[in-house]
């Protein structure tokens, strides 16, 4: 977030995409799985009918473990150690069937699909530890099973073998380390409203979700506050959208130099901001609010040199004293938001009036 405010909240938006990353993560090895356990399947009944019930009976076994894998990876808590469960016996596999008695010249093309796995399931630094050793023992391997040697030809084969192994890893790793810089901008990008720098509006939501869980499981307390920039309209109006857009980055400028470290700020749309702040009530978050509402009114922006008056009103919702979901506290603070803007603007309403008990009829955006 801006300035650094909302370092300690990265959690909240960051767990939310790591989340989203491995599900894309447990659905590729749920595929994975599924497809060598049945291509294990069929070369197991082409050993049986070779003949050869062992190695048959082995690829059955085999294949049974890896369709048992793919039914449970969904629900697998360790998902790495899943990974790493398939992904080390079937490296070791790969180099097994370049030494083994009557292998094929061409078996060490199956090396290529290393780097290819390990990049799409483990990540660019667990992958290229896992990858190097893999490779230079696989190539070790095959030129010593081969009885490479050292003229014409047996260089030729070497430098094609080691180079385009040593090419495929390079790119692999270098186009991973690009796609994951291009996936964290676009989740910043969809975390962050673009004109503020503030939480956007899902993330916001989510943070909301997240921290009642937390005061759920801590016992704790936990205020949203939403404000609402008083007169926003006649700032566009009068100065002119570029006005209007820096008045709303001041404002967002504004509260942030005031705010703990754990509380978030999120844009709800148009001039409308919510605040989370964690671990306090509504005695203790009374006197921070009104000190951001006053200190705003007393800042006006500086817009060519001509000062721009701006204020805001605030509606507060305490947890769980004004509701135990994110829906009903955001209806307590909208109801007060809208009772302190039917009141004169420019205030902070903390509780309701006995006469506004009956206003309760807004719909609930969260």
């Amino acid at each position: 977030m801006v300035d650094g405010k909302h370092n300690d909240d990265r959690d909240v938006g960051t767990g939310h995409c790591e989340g989203l990353r491995e599900s894309g993560k447990r659905t590729l090895m749920r595929t994975i799985l599924l497809a060598t356990g049945l291509t294990l399947g069929g070369f197991a009944v082409l050993q049986a009918l070779a003949g050869n019930y062992p190695f048959a009976i082995l690829e059955v076994l085999c294949t049974a473990l890896l369709l048992f894998g793919a039914w449970r990876i969904e629900r697998a808590r360790h998902l790495y150690l899943w990974i790493y469960l398939y992904l080390i016996p079937t490296f070791c596999f790969i180099l097994y069937i370049i030494v083994m008695p009557d292998a094929s010249s061409a078996a060490f093309v199956w090396l290529y699909m290393i780097p290819l796995l390990a990049y799409l399931l483990l990540g660019k630094r667990r992958a290229f530890l896992l990858t190097a050793p893999f490779m230079l023992a696989g190539l070790l391997l095959y030129f010593s099973g081969n009885h490479l040697t050292l003229d014409t030809h047996g260089l030729i084969d070497l430098g094609n073998a080691t180079l385009c192994g040593l090419l495929i890893l390079v790119f692999v790793h270098i186009y991973d380390g690009l796609r994951m810089q291009a996936h964290e901008e676009l989740e910043r990008l969809a975390q962050t409203d673009s004109l503020t720098g503030v939480a956007s509006r899902g993330s916001f939501q989510h943070a909301l979700q997240r921290s009642i869980q937390e005061a759920e499981r801590s016992n704790g307390h936990l205020v949203l506050v939403l404000l609402d920039v008083d007169h926003f309209k006649e700032v566009n109006d009068r100065w002119g959208h570029e006005a209007g857009d820096m008045a709303l980055q001041h404002i967002c400028q504004m509260l942030q130099q005031r705010l703990r470290v754990t509380d978030f700020l999120g844009r709800l749309g148009g001039e409308e901001f919510g605040l989370l702040l964690r671990h306090t009530d509504s005695t203790g978050a009374g006197p921070l609010v009104e000190t951001l509402r006053r200190q705003l009114t007393e800042r006006p922006l500086e817009y060519h040199g001509q000062p721009i008056a701006l204020s805001a009103t605030f509606g507060l919702a305490a947890w769980p004293e004004d509701g135990r979901s994110a829906a009903e506290l955001y209806r307590s603070a909208d109801r007060r938001l809208y009772s302190g803007k039917q009141r004169g603007r420019n205030q902070l309403v903390s509780s309701d009036l006995p006469a506004e008990l009956l206003l309760d009829k807004f719909d609930v955006r969260f």
